[in-house]
């Protein structure tokens, strides 16, 4: 499962990299609707922060959308209940890292779950609450990857049906 924290319309502009994270997340987001991984996206408190982002929504068609109040998103009972039984692996990105993402990484460890954080997929508005916040993650267990290195691992092979079609969002 693709996890999406937060990529969210009033958050982004101030986040170091916005348009670079949002097109990654976007490859990440259509790459999983071609493979069928199963999406979950949060928005925190978007009556103040807005929705997702525009440039994501159209690909959030076959996601499930969950708005939440808690930092942590495991603590969102919607969220707890559209996600896998663990120990299932889950990528995930977007903003901010040193806070939504962090924490929400560290409550699906908590729980149980295989965490793959997206690293050149998570934002926050200084690089170096960025890097602390991969650093943590990486030493309370989550593992460290890539939009490209994520998506070829879903595909698996060359010779999967959807192999050029996933390449062309990468090129």
């Amino acid at each position: 499962m693709l996890v999406i924290v937060d990529m969210q319309a009033r958050l982004l502009p101030h986040l170091n990299d916005a348009a670079g994270v949002t097109e990654r997340a976007g490859t990440l987001l259509r790459a999983a609707t071609l493979l069928d991984v199963p999406v979950v996206c949060t928005e925190q408190n978007p009556q103040r922060l807005g929705a997702t982002v525009d440039a994501l929504r159209d690909d959030l068609r076959t996601a499930k959308v969950i708005e939440k109040h808690t930092f942590d998103a495991t603590f969102a009972p919607a969220f707890a209940d559209a996600l896998p039984p663990a120990p299932a692996t889950l990528w995930v990105a977007g903003a901010e890292a040193h806070v939504c993402v962090l924490l929400t990484m560290l409550g699906l460890l908590r729980l149980g779950y295989r965490v793959e954080c997206v690293a050149d997929a998570v934002a926050s508005r200084r690089a170096e609450d960025r890097a602390v916040a991969l650093e943590r993650a990486k030493q309370d267990g989550a593992r460290l990857t890539t939009v490209e290195t994520a998506v070829f691992g879903w595909l698996g092979s060359f010779t999967h049906p959807r192999f050029r079609d996933v390449l062309a969002l990468i090129k």
